[in-house]
């Protein structure tokens, strides 16, 4: 009988290291499940992070392009208006000389030559979107018109231009130079 509750104590002995060691053992795996879980969610935030800064890069990137593009476009239409403003005094000039030579020798080669030479002016300004600010007949406008001198007849009607001294032209809506005209009443 003493063999039997020897070895019971034995077997009692070793179940409750058993035991012991199986609780020790859980609370190690959960120790580690633990610091897994910790570990997966300081990860998961980090990767958040990340993406949230990799987000805001590729948008402010596509900012930067777009803006640059458009800065392009205005620098290149600025240039054209800069270009087109100092070529204008040619055109002026031309012009003129074809008014002062109408109505005389007409079949003169010069003549001709200056009549050319102002046609293909114009046509490469209106190539290039280059347009003229109709003036003689329209109501005033001052985002169009600059009035250099006034004139009260009843033949008009109010705010009427009834002559234009200097052309104005304009490119993609903006104005090169403003017309200078005469108004009336």
């Amino acid at each position: 009988m003493e063999d039997k509750d020897l070895r019971e104590e034995n077997l009692q002995e070793e179940a409750a290291k058993v035991q012991a060691e199986a609780e020790v053992t859980e609370a190690v795996e959960a120790e580690v499940v633990d610091e897994t879980e910790a570990k997966m969610a300081e990860l998961e935030q980090k990767a958040a992070d990340y993406l949230d800064k990799y987000q805001r890069c590729l948008a402010e990137f596509d900012n930067f392009r777009k803006r640059t593009s458009k800065e392009k476009a205005s620098m290149y239409d600025d240039g054209v208006r800069d270009t087109v403003e100092k070529l204008l005094a040619v055109v002026d000039n031309l012009e003129r000389a074809v008014a002062a030579q109408e109505g005389k020798d007409t079949e003169d080669a010069f003549f001709k030559g200056v009549q050319m030479t102002l046609k293909q002016f114009q046509e490469i300004l209106h190539g290039m979107g280059v347009e003229e600010i109709k003036a003689l007949g329209e109501k005033f406008d001052p985002n169009f018109h600059a009035a250099v001198a006034h004139e009260d007849d009843d033949a008009y009607g109010e705010n009427e231009i009834i002559l234009e001294m200097l052309k104005g032209y304009k490119y993609k809506d903006k104005v090169i130079r403003h017309s200078m005209v005469k108004v009336a009443n």
